[in-house]
């Protein structure tokens, strides 16, 4: 499922424009990246969490070459699902 098809589906279910849910999601997303940005934790109940993890600097090797590469210091996202995305996932209906 792609960003469109998302788009569709939420401007179908609520009656807004594809426009109106366009610029609803784009701003959801942009909230997110700014929260993670400041080392905020986002905390979406019922969904999950995405908070931001530190990655160690490290030594690792490029796969093709098999040299070594250094790897800097970065910030990456982390997300854990919650207990009912997971029932959920594993029930046989849809939602």
């Amino acid at each position: 499922m792609t960003k469109a098809d998302i788009v569709d589906i939420v401007s179908q279910g609520t009656g807004l424009t594809k426009v109106e849910t366009q610029a609803v999601i784009d701003g959801f997303f942009a909230t997110v990246v700014y929260a993670l940005q400041r080392g905020e934790r986002v905390e979406l109940r019922g969904f999950g969490n995405f908070k931001p993890v530190v990655r160690q600097a490290r030594q690792a090797r490029n796969p093709m070459t098999n040299e070594p590469v250094f790897v800097d210091e970065h910030v990456t996202a982390a997300f854990r699902p919650s207990k009912d995305l997971k029932k959920y996932l594993n029930q046989d209906t849809e939602i």
